[in-house]
């Protein structure tokens, strides 16, 4: 399945007293399934309809039902509503039945469920569940409304035949397009949603012969960090990757792999006509040798020194700059290891970008290392520092920083 806004998400599923709970347990599984962390809530009604045990064991943590622990009491452990409505990312109360419904509207916080809820920061969900009847009774719709109007999304109840026996609406929606439902609401929310992004990274290597080129030691990590943060916020991922066996994380992007140079040039021409952002990680190399060797060079064919004519590559970014539209903002790298200041400002105006982001080589910085440490200088004169950190949080950190320079 593909990685989406669920992905990584503390999700705190609430339980309430509905026939429909036992759906909950697909619902956990189905949740987990989309990369979701679960921790669930449920009402004391909710037990007669499935066990907490059995939501504990497909979550993988206890469920909680009430303020106070039994055996607990006389010690004053108690199950603190407030810790648990600012752990999740997002709540989601399926079954909600009408009681709950209605609680939620009050503000009653007579169970540990209606508490949690009150006191939850985030992004709230609710499903309900009930019969035909009192699904299209008018106090339904009224609190159906008001949660609406507080910023609470409500999924519709399908159609079809409900523990009554009756036909109609009001069956909770299934675990599946909860799931899917949740997943659309989130993208449509993001800053990149339906936005094209383009990414380079990696190296390039320029043949000298079949077996050797000229190259450097770039992993490629930046790049992938900076794509999957731009997947993480709606995005659609465009990266063209150099030859680099490094370890990375390409789920959910679309990867171009290339080679030379040329190739990175021509891959990064085809998709950056669609793209709102682009930005140009790659170490590539600057010199390629003018004449390949079709067959590898033999030693005992030289003497004792060897000379090889390079002429310049491809200059990718400033090809980019130089067909930049109004609405694109391009987004490029400058490795230095001296005077990085100036020659990024230099380079920023010369290629016609919208910012360089600058990092100084040292032992835990630039190429094969897990850290970096940078700094942006934009077109308008704005720049901001990025202390040594992991190139993936860093990635996360760049990207929103960009996002908020350029919207």
């Amino acid at each position: 399945m593909e990685i989406g806004p669920l992905y990584k998400r503390k999700v705190l599923l609430g339980v309430s007293g509905s026939i429909a709970a036992y759906k909950s347990a697909h619902l956990v599984r189905e949740l987990i399934k989309w990369g979701a962390e679960v921790q669930v809530v449920m009402t004391t009604a909710a037990k007669d309809f499935i066990t907490p045990l059995t939501l504990s064991t497909l979550s993988t943590r206890p469920v909680y039902s009430t303020f106070l622990k039994e055996e607990e009491e006389q010690y004053g452990v108690w199950n603190n509503h407030v810790d648990l409505g600012l752990w999740a990312d997002l709540m989601l109360i399926a079954p909600t039945s009408s009681n709950t419904l209605s609680k939620l509207v009050t503000g009653a916080c007579d169970d540990l469920l209606s508490a949690v809820y009150m006191s939850a920061k985030c992004p709230v969900y609710v499903a309900p569940a009930m019969d035909l009847d009192m699904y299209k009774n008018a106090a339904t719709a009224s609190n159906i409304e008001v949660l609406e109007s507080r910023g609470v999304v409500v999924l519709p109840a399908e159609h079809g035949e409900l523990a009554s026996g009756l036909i109609g609406q009001g069956r909770m929606a299934e675990p599946e397009a909860i799931c899917e439902f949740i997943t659309s609401h989130l993208l449509k929310q993001l800053p990149l949603y339906g936005k094209n992004v383009l990414i380079n990274a990696g190296p390039t290597h320029e043949h000298i012969d079949p077996v050797r080129y000229i190259g450097n030691n770039s992993t490629g990590q930046m790049g992938v960090a900076l794509a999957q943060a731009s997947k993480a916020l709606g995005a659609t991922v465009t990266l063209v990757l150099g030859p680099t066996h490094h370890p990375l994380d390409l789920k959910g992007l679309q990867v171009i792999r290339v080679v030379s140079a040329k190739e990175m040039l021509t891959a990064m021409q085809e998709y950056y006509p669609s793209s709102v952002l682009t930005i140009c990680t790659a170490a590539v190399s600057d010199f390629t040798p003018v004449d390949a060797e079709d067959k590898k060079l033999k030693k005992t064919s030289m003497t004792g020194t060897m000379s090889l004519q390079l002429e310049q590559t491809p200059d990718i970014l400033a090809a980019l700059g130089a067909a930049k539209k109004p609405n694109q903002k391009l987004v490029g790298f400058a490795l230095e290891t001296n005077n990085g200041e100036d020659y990024a400002k230099e380079k920023l105006v010369r290629k016609n970008a919208d910012a360089i982001i600058l990092n100084m080589l040292s032992s835990k910085t630039g190429f094969e290392s897990n850290t970096n440490a940078v700094d942006i200088f934009f077109q308008d004169g704005g720049e901001l520092s990025f202390e040594l950190m992991d190139k993936s949080l860093l990635g996360k950190q760049l990207l929103e920083a960009l996002i908020e320079k350029f919207q």
